[in-house]
């Protein structure tokens, strides 16, 4: 009996050896919050080769200006403030969770032209979907997304969980 438990503990050991190794860890990601950070780190194997897929873009800094926009929740409802905010290609928009979280910055894809959309997704820094930030649960929890190589159009802006109650602004990229 004790030569089969110990035939147990030998063959364990041997597979969790072979499960832990042969993996080169990838580049940290990081979303920082002003009160809530989240790294996750990205694991490929040495036979993999990241080449990006058709039509993916790289995320373009913010070269120009950044604007605040609050997110609240107040006597006038659930709203962006400016709902409406015209930027140049390049500028970012800083998006700040004031008060009536958990909010986040959501754009439609459908919504926006095709050959915008690898770029503006691109963009979205840690997303949990296609252009669709983390939620901002705290005060003063805040998401920055650039404009930088997004065509001039307007872009429509929502907070997921409260688009029923018209939490919705249009950003106008000139």
């Amino acid at each position: 009996m004790r030569y089969l438990g110990m035939s147990v503990l030998a063959a364990s050991a041997v597979v969790l050896g072979a499960c832990g190794g042969g993996e080169k860890k990838g580049a940290d990601t990081t979303v920082t919050t002003d009160s809530v950070s989240t790294t996750t780190t990205a694991a490929t194997t040495p036979s993999s080769s990241a080449a990006p897929a058709a039509g993916a873009a790289t995320a373009a800094p913010i070269t120009g200006k950044t604007y605040d926009v609050k997110m609240l929740m107040d006597d006038k409802g659930y709203r962006f403030d400016p709902a409406t905010l015209t930027v140049k290609a390049g500028d970012g928009i800083k998006f700040i969770n004031v008060s009536g979280g958990p909010h986040n910055v959501s754009i439609d894809p459908a919504s926006v032209p095709a050959d915008v959309r690898p770029q503006l997704a691109a963009n979205f820094p840690n997303p949990t979907s296609e252009m669709s930030s983390p939620m901002l649960v705290n005060p003063n929890d805040s998401y920055t997304v650039s404009f930088g190589n997004v065509k001039p159009g307007t872009y429509e802006v929502h907070c997921t969980p409260h688009m029923a109650m018209n939490m919705k602004m249009s950003v106008t990229v000139q």
